[in-house]
């Protein structure tokens, strides 16, 4: 049973990944048939992150009430559905309006799945956790690039995602008992271990609790290597289609097939790490990643032949790969089991900020400027990332 319910909650994972990666991958065919401006696309990724801001800031308390097996089945209706309008929209409007339910239907899952994968598993579990988002985030450039190539229609490559989405959604409902199930078994392992537990343990956890775990050393640094990972992901993903066709001259559908290789990275990385976990720990993991990422970007930035660019592109995916989930689950083993709970909220509402904030913010400055600076906002976004990184590991060694 344990083995299906994790099967479960990766499939999951693929409906969050397979949405976060379209808009990016149709931007330059969808701006001209809905008569929108360049930077759009910033402001609908800042709506559907805003969302999930709000539905995972609400998440732990929706989750205890209704359970992560209907909260994960209703965010995939809610996306489904809004992947499905976004195939019909006829303008900005309606597609800023569709991007609310979208962006809610992915914060409260998210959230709620990540801190359970934390809390209850092994650190490999966490990178092929996130391997399936990888699955998600690359079928979506590929199958939006096939549309392209072949029918000239994002269109018909938004109804086919929408169609994959309804899929999860059956699977989902078909499997619903199977969360109840395996929730009663954990409540009931839960019970058992509190029932022989030390009562003078109480009071510490209560303390806990109370305390603010902003203040713990190495916390806020975390929060700024939150922000500029999602940073760094999100605009490479949403811009990097835009950048090719404005400034290498790409088609649209090979810069879609493109960026589908960039998180076709992610997703073998992810794949590679989990493995890779069981002889390396994490903070090890995360500084190899950040420093491929980096060579990365120095090869996006330096003028050379189109092959190197799609190079550079897969290395920052490749080097992404392993950041994130390392960071999420080290935040029990670096600032304590007790504040962990409280600390992945708080995590979260910060990546979720980056994906809001950074890419429209580039968006804005390339549409006064150029989107050949791409490579240098990338480039930045890693470095911020890598420095902040190394903060929380110099700051922990000093506390040690």
């Amino acid at each position: 049973m344990a083995t299906w319910f994790l099967l479960i909650i990766y499939l999951a994972f693929i409906s969050l990944g397979i949405p976060d990666s379209l808009l990016g991958a149709a931007w330059p065919v969808m701006q001209p048939e809905i008569g929108s401006s360049f930077e759009s696309a910033g402001l609908l990724a800042m709506i559907v992150s805003a969302g999930t801001i709000v539905s995972s800031l609400f998440s732990g308390s929706v989750i205890d009430k209704y359970g992560t097996g209907k909260i994960t089945l209703f965010s995939c209706i809610l996306t489904a559905g809004a992947l499905l309008g976004f195939s019909f929209s006829p303008s900005l409007l309606w597609l800023m309006l569709l991007a609310i339910p979208l962006g809610l239907g992915g914060g409260a899952v998210d959230a709620g799945l990540n801190n359970y994968v934390a809390t209850h598993y092994k650190a490999h579990h966490m990178s092929w956790l996130h391997c399936f988002w990888g699955v998600g985030a690359t079928m979506g450039p590929m199958i939006m690039s096939y549309f392209i190539a072949n029918h000239n229609s994002w269109r018909q490559g938004y109804f086919q995602v929408a169609m994959i989405q309804f899929s999860l959604v059956i699977l989902l409902l078909v499997t619903l008992p199977l969360w109840k199930r395996v929730a009663s078994l954990k409540q009931s392992k839960v019970s058992e271990t509190q029932s022989e537990s030390n009562l003078k343990d109480i009071p510490q956890s209560k303390a806990s609790w109370k305390a603010t775990p902003l203040h713990i050393r190495g916390v806020k640094p975390t929060l700024v290597a939150f922000l500029f990972y999602c940073g760094v992901e999100a605009t490479v993903g949403l811009w990097g289609a835009s950048y090719l066709v404005g400034s290498k001259n790409v088609t649209a559908e090979t810069a879609a097939s493109w960026i589908s290789l960039y998180y076709g990275g992610i997703t073998i990385g992810r794949l590679i790490t989990g493995f890779i976990t069981l002889k390396l720990n994490n903070r090890v993991l995360i500084l190899l990643g950040q420093l491929t990422a980096l060579a990365g970007g120095i090869i996006l930035l330096l003028p050379l032949p189109d092959v190197f660019t799609l190079i550079g592109f897969i290395l920052i995916g490749l080097g992404l790969a392993p950041i994130y989930p390392g960071l999420l689950h080290e935040t029990p083993e670096r600032f304590g089991k007790e504040n962990s709970a409280k600390l992945m909220g708080y995590q979260m509402a910060v990546a979720y900020t980056g994906t809001t904030l950074l890419p429209p913010l580039f968006g804005l400055i390339a549409s006064y400027s150029s989107i050949s600076l791409f490579p240098a906002a990338a480039l930045v976004f890693i470095l911020f990332m890598l420095f902040s990184s190394e903060k929380v590991n110099r700051t922990l060694k000093q506390k040690a």
